[in-house]
């Protein structure tokens, strides 16, 4: 009678451990697979309220450059590019003095990515505000709602992530019907269309690095990330508008841009919204995906559309609307099955 107690005993562990087993195999299964298609287990909440504070910082830094350029006239890209990285150190400086949080020490390896993607950064704006100069905007934000599929594209081929058809597919419509909303005058130079690409090709860049520096094997805090990239971008961007001429007409105007106040204070608030900014598109990326951000990038292009048109009562033409009503809806879709890892 014992014997038949302990070999069912035994038979009993030996189940459970089979079924222990098992499970572990499984959510190490399910594991690799969220890791390889770029999924996080944040909390939907979580993630749709960093989309939404990016957003709006993105809407506003947006705003406050084109008052900096064209009410207080200031138009000196570069030089408020390289005012945007310094209030971006100062800011993170600032954080580390109040928190707890640690900067990580990174060896030869690591130092080197994050130059390269302080490269990839400064470079970014500069060749974006060169494009402008040989292209119309309208050609210019075509090009652009085709960042998703590169940062795709990227994904799978250089870091072996995996995304499902129905992710893939989702991803089109967006893309469809960014380029109809800002379909319009599509002049542009084959040097313009050149740099243009290859802006778009910096910006999925970015957005795949910052997300592999934020989640990848360095996992990298946002504040952190910001803190070492911003110092190397900021040398990078004043030798640019030392080389473009830009120092040499601020010093010559000083006097009128600083007449007033106007000026200064609208360039630090702009500066002060950039770190806003960093922060909320680093988070963003980190608790959702580069391609959910990017794909959040071409829906804030038609949102900016549809409000400055209702705001200012301009006409909304039929290919302009249909492409705005296609965005909304491939956005939910898009969120859909993001939410339900379909």
């Amino acid at each position: 009678m014992k014997d038949d107690d302990a070999e069912s005993s035994t038979s009993l562990l030996t189940e459970r451990s089979t079924a222990l087993e098992i499970r572990q195999s499984t959510d190490s299964g399910e594991e690799k697979k969220r890791v390889t298609s770029g999924e996080t287990m944040v909390p939907c909440s979580t993630q749709l309220f960093w989309l939404f504070v990016w957003m709006l910082n993105n809407v506003l830094v947006t705003l406050t450059n084109k008052a900096a350029f064209a009410k207080v006239n200031f138009k000196y890209p570069y030089a408020l590019s390289a005012i945007h990285m310094s209030c971006n150190i100062v800011g993170t400086q600032l954080y580390f003095a109040f928190s707890k949080t640690k900067q990580k020490q990174l060896d030869g390896k690591y130092k080197r990515s994050i130059i390269y993607f302080s490269i990839i950064f400064a470079l970014n704006i500069a060749i974006g505000n060169t494009s402008l100069s040989y292209v119309s905007v309208n050609f210019n934000q075509v090009c652009r709602a085709m960042v998703p599929v590169l940062v795709m594209l990227m994904s799978i081929f250089y870091y072996g992530k995996t995304y499902t058809q129905l992710r893939k597919y989702s991803v089109l419509p967006i893309v469809f019907g960014v380029a109809l909303a800002v379909w319009g005058d599509m002049s542009y130079t084959y040097v313009g269309a050149m740099y243009t690409w290859f802006c778009v090709l910096l910006a999925a860049l970015k957005s795949v690095a910052a997300g592999e520096l934020l989640t990848g094997d360095l996992k990298l805090h946002e504040m952190d990330l910001l803190s070492k990239m911003c110092p190397y971008a900021l040398v990078q961007i004043c030798l640019a508008s030392l080389l473009t001429g830009e120092v040499s007409q601020i010093w010559g105007n000083w006097d009128v841009i600083m007449a007033g106040g106007t000026a200064p204070r609208v360039i630090l608030f702009s500066g002060i919204l950039s770190f806003s900014l960093n922060v909320s598109s680093f988070v963003a990326n980190k608790v959702t995906s580069a391609l959910t951000l990017s794909i959040g990038a071409n829906v804030k292009q038609v949102l900016v559309i549809a409000i400055s048109s209702a705001y200012f009562g301009d006409e909304i033409g039929p290919v302009h609307g249909a492409g705005i009503i296609v965005v909304m809806l491939g956005s939910f879709a898009y969120g859909y099955v993001s939410a339900n890892r379909l």
